[in-house]
């Protein structure tokens, strides 16, 4: 049985992290494929937007530590940070949405899975924490980086410092997550929001996208400018469009339209 699943629909792809008898907990060979997986969105221009989900009613209880003292896995962790991370894709820097649905635990490295994502949608009986805390293993893999940026750093280093968990409704309040359902219904939640997001027009988000997440990096003024720069030629092309569908009475009256 295949440790990662890939199915497309249209212009979404869903990537089903598939040990469930290990509540996806990754190993070596589990991380490679997922990276992968991917790998292979990234490579595939029909595809728009990608959904991150686990099997077996977990999302990722992180790294398979019944391996750590594998003398294999030693040789493959890059000692300096670089490479691939070791759950596999958590170093990437993606060109496109992705989304993650997030049922059971997503702890530890699975927690920091999640983090790569640009949307979290979980089941109300989610639970989230650095549970590697407890066994000394630190986060490498994104952890100590995108969750101060997301929630701010004295709610991260209360979850880092502690390895807690930490319910949906906490997190949901927090904004570790973005939107919570009730058991059951994240992964059909994600996958329509996927939709949502790949029905837009795409230069246009793709560079706002781009945009926010490039600004951690710049002074104020310097990422203000790279706005203008990267935006404008956007508004005289998929915006001229939009503003014609708009003067023909598309999205009048705030109505909401893809």
């Amino acid at each position: 049985m295949p440790s990662i699943l890939f199915e497309t629909d249209r212009s979404i792809c869903t990537i089903t992290m598939n040990r469930p008898h290990k509540r996806n907990a990754v190993d070596r060979l589990m991380a490679d494929e997922l990276h992968q997986a991917f790998e292979r969105f990234e490579g595939d221009a029909s595809l728009k937007v990608a959904v991150l989900t686990g099997a077996g009613g977990n999302f990722c209880a992180g790294a398979d530590l019944t391996a750590i003292s594998d003398p294999a896995l030693r040789n493959e962790l890059d000692a300096d940070g670089g490479g691939s991370g070791p759950m596999g894709p958590t170093r990437m820097a993606l060109s496109k949405p992705l989304v993650a649905a997030i049922n059971g635990c997503a702890v530890a490295g699975g927690l920091e899975l999640a983090l790569l994502a640009d949307l979290r949608v979980a089941d109300d009986d989610a639970v989230f924490g650095v549970f590697c805390r407890r066994w000394g293993v630190p986060l490498i893999d994104g952890g100590t980086v995108r969750l101060p940026r997301l929630i701010g750093m004295g709610r991260a280093l209360d979850l880092i410092l502690t390895g807690r968990p930490v319910a949906a409704a906490e997190a949901l309040d927090m904004g570790l997550i973005n939107r919570s359902t009730p058991a059951g219904g994240a992964l059909l939640v994600a996958q329509d929001l996927a939709r949502q997001i790949a029905g837009f027009p795409q230069q246009c988000m793709l560079t706002d996208r781009h945009s926010a997440y490039e600004q951690w990096d710049l002074p104020l003024a310097e990422a203000l400018r790279r706005e203008g720069a990267h935006g404008v030629p956007i508004v005289f092309g998929e915006g001229e469009d939009g503003a014609s569908r708009f003067t023909l009475g598309a999205g009048r009256h705030g109505r909401f339209v893809g």
